[in-house]
């Protein structure tokens, strides 16, 4: 699983910055592959609004009222890389909902974000409102369950080795020679039991 955490430039920053900054995350998102599980986490600075009339495909009907064009580059940045805003797909109370808040002031400009295809992974989005990261930031929580993929066991047979041919004169013989020839061409047997043992397997597959 590939896990992005990113953070776009803030409102007063000039739209050349800000094209740069969605431009360079498209990149990053591209050089990973879709086969492979992906996360984004940011605090992207804008608001997708409630509801998702026309964007169904990327994104619930559970964000915050407010909407702006800031928010509309994140639905498009979805939208171009497959991905929803899962913020949005959990029906939550509307403290749940905000992460940045400031006196009277409150938006949702963090959002957590995955491939459409591994949305069914997620079990549950949703704000701590009791816990901060930064001051005004508030921390947004996504439980994804995933599916362990066990490992295909790989099973590795040698050819059986065929004794009973020993007993056949022909096979005898040709036994006998190949072992001969791999114990140095003397009838002597070696020390080593072990060696000598796997010359007399080797000798016996090749009947």
């Amino acid at each position: 699983i590939n896990v992005i955490s990113a953070y776009a430039p803030q409102v007063g920053c000039e739209m050349v910055e800000k094209e740069r900054f969605w431009r360079e995350l498209d990149e990053v998102v591209d050089g990973i592959s879709r086969n492979e599980q992906l996360v984004i986490g940011a605090d992207l600075n804008g608001h997708v609004g409630q509801g998702n009339r026309g964007d169904e495909e990327v994104m619930g009907r559970y964000g915050l009222k407010k909407w702006n064009v800031k928010g509309q580059m994140v639905v498009d940045f979805a939208k171009r890389m497959e991905m929803a805003v899962v913020n949005t797909y959990f029906k939550k109370k509307e403290d749940q909902r905000v992460t940045y808040k400031r006196g009277e002031r409150f938006t949702q400009v963090h959002y957590v974000l995955c491939r459409r295809c591994n949305l069914k992974e997620i079990g549950d989005c949703k704000v701590l409102a009791g816990d901060s990261v930064a001051r005004q930031h508030r921390m947004v929580v996504c439980r994804m369950v995933l599916e362990a993929k066990k490992k295909r066991r790989i099973v590795r047979t040698e050819r059986r080795m065929r004794w009973w041919k020993v007993k056949e004169e022909e096979c005898s013989v040709r036994f006998r020679e190949e072992v001969r020839q791999r114990l140095g061409g003397g009838e002597e047997v070696l020390d080593d039991c072990g060696t000598t043992a796997g010359v007399m397997r080797e000798a016996a597959r090749k009947l």
